[in-house]
């Protein structure tokens, strides 16, 4: 899922928000156990309300158009599909109370509760995924993840977004009002895990086309069937409330009453609301990391978040040649960057699948330390094979515009990747462009870039989150690249190794070598959220995919 300007926190303190996934690790990356985990109950006469940051406006709410980790947290709070992610990443029931699979491992009949409604009063019903499924990969909607998440699983997606056939002839169906069922284009293995995201979740279909071109834009054009009610919120608003829902299904299972949410682009300025107790808690630029790394309340996380560089072939001959984009990949000191930018428990990427993400299905070994180090810092190599390049280009300089995010921290960032290209590239020039998120995501959508700041939260638990975005003509690939062998290992992965785990995880592998060798993107880190955290939050689940908040079984408990 993109991420938000520094995605989201980095621009906050790091990661205050956006791109947000925080996946509780069990290799001791959390340098303490977070307040946020805590399974302590509540005291009764505690006010059940927290007030929260945000580090940038909400880009959308329409589901079905959402691409950015930030969105996802509040369709995530506030919508529910036939599954939730719990505790420990455990799928956990939502609208569905159970399923069964066929032998086959292409239909999946969901059995749905017969006590969910919608904000509204209606009744939640089968009819509500079949609309939204639909919705989601007809053309005219035009839905960038509908396509990405539903191509190639659910049976005729792919034929359906393209317009070869109508939308009727997706597979899913409504047998009665609260029996959905799913044909999928082969056995998925991370299928189970999809239907948490919210592609997935249902729409009522005489609300939103009530509300025509209005639907999503405003708290009074939403409907909702999670945990919680999005108010006082239009499209521009830099401030918002979540609010307890009392017609969920499982209200008794929510304690918190409210939630108010501010936006605060200077890690600075939430520091200092969280140090006057305004704010519960705050993220915590690299600049700040020493003044509270001793505090009590501050906690770093570890998660399965890559940042990397993305590198256009499309709009520069010198992006199109494979040596100039290896001697970028090899021109930027990711240490420094991790240890003196950010400097908040951040890691060096120097591949493109995270560790501690993923492990081989034998011998369980972690993906990341299987494949080693890919793409290392090597400013002697690097200024080779640039001068390789720019010979093979038939040119001395060369000129790009680097597109970035416009929050305080990630302007750092900006600035010392560009400056670590021209310093350890002779003759390239970097020009920075900064900003807003929501334009940011315009400009990567219309290719109209040459290299991006860009990152990647997993939508799902398996390495095709990340290694299916390289696909030729992709919906996330968005700068040209294109080798069939490596679509040929990828599709490989969904199709006839579907089934055969060791020999799956081998073709992913091999794939991210191939990544590596052709310099598509440029890794640079893993992504660490560094936070001061009051110890009254308790229950927060935190998520590696879809919402990386979740706040169902959150509670406020008493002040020691």
């Amino acid at each position: 899922m993109k991420l938000s300007k520094l995605t989201l926190l980095l621009v906050l303190g790091l990661l205050l928000s956006i791109f947000l996934a925080a996946c509780s690790s069990d290799d001791g990356s959390s340098t303490k156990s977070s307040n946020e985990d805590s399974d302590e109950k509540t005291g009764e006469d505690v006010e059940q309300v927290l007030h929260l940051l945000e580090s940038d406006t909400i880009p959308t709410m329409d589901l079905t158009l959402s691409t950015d980790a930030l969105s996802a947290i509040y369709i995530g709070n506030t919508m529910e599909g036939l599954y939730r992610l719990g505790k420990n990443v455990e799928v956990t029931p939502g609208i569905a109370k159970d399923h069964k699979v066929s032998e086959d491992g292409t239909v999946w009949t969901f059995n749905l509760r017969e006590d969910a409604k919608w904000s509204n009063g209606d009744p939640v019903t089968a009819h509500d995924f079949v609309y939204a499924w639909r919705r989601a990969v007809d053309p005219e909607v035009g839905s960038e993840y509908g396509p990405y998440m539903m191509g190639g699983v659910v049976k005729n997606a792919t034929a359906i977004s393209k317009g070869d056939m109508p939308i009727e002839k997706l597979g899913v169906k409504a047998d009665g009002d609260y029996t959905f069922v799913v044909t999928l284009e082969k056995p998925t293995p991370y299928f189970e895990s999809l239907t948490a995201f919210s592609t997935f979740f249902p729409l009522n279909q005489k609300f939103v086309e009530k509300q025509g071109d209005k639907y999503a834009t405003s708290s009074d054009t939403l409907l909702s069937n999670g945990p919680f009610l999005l108010t006082d919120w239009k499209s521009t608003s830099t401030n918002w409330n979540l609010k307890k829902n009392p017609d969920y299904w499982d209200a008794e299972a929510v304690q918190l009453e409210k939630m108010t949410f501010d936006v605060v682009k200077d890690p600075q300025v939430g520091v200092d609301l969280y140090e006057k107790g305004k704010v519960d808690r705050a993220g915590v630029s690299s600049d700040l990391v020493d003044k509270y790394a001793s505090d009590d309340d501050y906690t770093t996380t570890l998660e399965p978040t890559l940042f990397w560089l993305k590198l256009n072939q499309t709009t520069s001959d010198a992006l199109a040649n494979v040596n100039i984009r290896k001697a970028i990949s090899k021109s930027i000191n990711k240490q420094a960057l991790v240890d003196e930018i950010l400097n908040d428990g951040s890691v060096v990427a120097n591949g493109y699948i995270p560790k501690n993400f993923s492990k081989h299905p034998e011998t369980g070994e972690d993906f990341r330390e299987i494949n080693g180090d890919l793409v290392t810092f090597d400013p002697e190599k690097a200024k080779e094979l640039w001068e390789k390049g720019l010979e093979e280009i038939g040119k001395e300089k060369v000129e790009l515009e680097f597109l970035g995010g416009d929050g305080e921290t990630t302007k750092l960032m900006n600035e010392f990747i560009a400056n670590q290209m021209e310093t350890n590239l002779p003759g390239l020039k970097i020009t920075l462009k900064e900003v807003p998120f929501e334009q940011k995501l315009e400009l990567d959508s219309n290719m109209d870039y040459d290299i991006q700041y860009n990152g990647w939260l997993p939508d799902f638990l398996d390495p095709y989150t990340f290694l299916n975005l390289w696909l030729t003509d992709g919906q996330n690939n968005k700068m040209g690249y294109s080798n069939p062998k490596y679509d040929k290992l990828i599709q490989s992965t969904v199709n006839e190794l579907a089934l055969k785990p060791v020999k799956r995880f081998e073709a992913f592998l091999e794939a991210e070598k191939i990544l590596a060798e052709d310099a598509v993107v440029v890794p640079l880190y893993q992504r660490a959220r560094a936070q001061l955290i009051s110890p009254k939050i308790q229950g927060v689940i935190r998520n590696p995919m879809g919402s990386s908040y979740d706040y169902k079984w959150a509670s406020v408990g008493a002040s020691e």
